[in-house]
């Protein structure tokens, strides 16, 4: 509707001067706004549903990579590596635990490398469409990660989990 109302108030034209009304493109359609790790990372509660979690967190429409946003591409990007950052503080955290919290923190640290190597997987496949050509076997590789990560994190499933509180967020470019 607002594509309609912009073209309704554009001034005429004069006809027969060759000149033309620019065309609008289609509006930049974003599935993602910026936000700290402490609201979307997911290593809190159960293990066992690391990549559905991964997936609502970051719901980009990955059925056509190459039409994400250049804007959630940039948050992809803050994201993972921030996710990564994270993964010290919990290497910290969980030195630093015994028993049961030790273990919570474990499980939390496995949902977070789930996050950390989805939203990376889902940034090299919109890389990859854009037509990066380099990116085939880093992605192998990902997709290896995050396969046995994920079959740890099932394995997980019920056992509480807990999440680290970090705040040096990475910004999108």
């Amino acid at each position: 509707m607002s594509m309609l109302i912009l073209q309704l108030h554009r001034p005429p034209v004069p006809r027969g001067l060759g000149l033309r009304r620019p065309r609008l493109g289609p509006l930049d359609k974003r599935a993602l706004t910026f936000r700290k790790y402490n609201t979307f990372q997911i290593s809190g509660g159960v293990g066992g549903n690391a990549l559905a979690e991964t997936n609502q967190a970051f719901p980009v429409d990955m059925s056509n990579p190459g039409a994400v946003s250049k804007a959630d591409l940039a948050i992809l990007v803050a994201a993972r590596q921030t996710a990564e950052n994270a993964e010290t503080a919990f290497n910290s955290a969980v030195a630093a635990a015994s028993g049961a919290a030790a273990s919570a923190l474990d499980v939390g640290k496995t949902k977070n490398k789930v996050l950390k190597l989805r939203t990376f997987e889902m940034l090299v496949q919109v890389q990859q469409a854009r037509g990066s050509t380099d990116k085939d076997a880093q992605l192998a590789d990902i997709q290896k990660k995050l396969a046995a990560n994920v079959k740890l994190d099932q394995a997980n499933k019920g056992k509480k989990s807990q999440s680290v509180s970090f705040t040096a967020d990475v910004q999108p470019k």
